[in-house]
């Protein structure tokens, strides 16, 4: 039975799928859009407090009680890195939601829990007022895309779950164009 939760509360199921065993040794914490500034040894904490308070930092998936996989999704406006994007341009000035990344864990790869990540990540946004959710995929031309440069989605996800494609980025993930997928809300 595949589950989605919000975050909120769950801080040690988002370091089960984001975190590092040794928080000296790196890793991504979810801080590379948020603040990519904060120091490895902090980020657990500044996390910790992200997942401390609504919305939070984004959603959660569980396959049978078993936390498999996440999604970082929050107001644009929260990750710094996307606020001064030179590669990502803004569409217009609403604080669109950002779906900024999927992790799922090994042992549950391969069993479609991005779409339910991505799913849940549109009603998680739209339960806090969002008008429209954005996302930053790569161009995937049909062809299989590895783990480490698919950590933001494809083309053919997001148009799978009604976002169409808004406008091109000079971004790129694993030498991949990159486009801004957006889906309106307000309709919903």
């Amino acid at each position: 039975m595949t589950e989605t939760r919000s975050a909120v509360g769950r801080f040690d199921d988002v370091a089960a799928v984001v975190g590092t065993k040794r928080p000296d040794a790196g890793g991504c914490w979810c801080m590379s859009y948020r603040d990519s500034r904060v120091p490895n040894l902090e980020r657990p904490a500044f996390l910790r407090g992200l997942c401390a308070a609504e919305p939070g930092p984004g959603v959660l998936a569980y396959v049978d009680g078993d936390v498999a996989g996440w999604c970082s999704v929050a107001p644009r406006s929260t990750y710094r890195r996307l606020m001064a994007s030179r590669t990502i341009p803004f569409l217009d000035d609403r604080d669109a939601w950002s779906a900024v990344c999927f992790v799922v864990r090994p042992g549950h790869r391969g069993r479609g829990l991005m779409h339910v990540l991505l799913d849940a990540a549109v009603g998680h946004a739209a339960a806090h007022g969002a008008e429209v959710i954005e996302g930053y995929p790569v161009e995937s031309a049909g062809t299989r895309v590895d783990v480490i440069s698919g950590y933001v989605g494809t083309v053919e996800l997001f148009e799978a779950h009604g976002f169409h494609r808004a406008g091109p980025t000079t971004a790129h993930s694993g030498h991949r164009e990159r486009w801004i997928m957006r889906r309106e809300l307000s309709s919903d």
